[in-house]
C-alpha cells in the first residue's frame, strides 16, 4: 500500500494530512500489508512516518532520481552513508 506524496507533503503542517496518513499506516498495518510512503522530502517527515510504524519510503530526503551507475553505487554504500554525505 502506497501513502501519496501530496499527503506525505502536508503532514507536518496539517493536522488533517497527518490523520489521514496515520489511518492509511493503521489499515495497511491491519490488513498485514506493506506501507510505503513516496515523496519523502524532510527529516520531519521521515520522523513522523517511523513514529508511526511506517518503516518503507522513498523520495529525496534519501537521493535525489539516479542512473543505473550511480544506483549501484548507492546500493553497495548503504542509504544511510548516502544521507550523510
Amino acid at each position: 500500500m502506497k501513502i501519496d506524496r501530496s499527503f506525505v507533503r502536508e503532514i507536518i503542517n496539517d493536522p488533517e494530512g497527518a490523520t489521514i496518513v496515520s489511518a492509511i499506516i493503521d489499515m495497511g498495518k491491519n490488513l498485514k500489508q506493506r506501507v510505503i510512503a513516496e515523496g519523502i522530502e524532510t527529516q520531519e517527515q521521515l520522523a513522523f512516518l517511523q513514529a508511526r510504524r511506517c518503516t518503507e519510503g522513498q523520495g529525496y530526503f534519501f537521493s535525489k532520481p539516479l542512473n543505473a551507475e550511480k544506483l549501484a553505487d548507492l546500493l553497495r554504500i548503504g542509504i544511510t552513508a548516502a544521507v550523510v554525505h
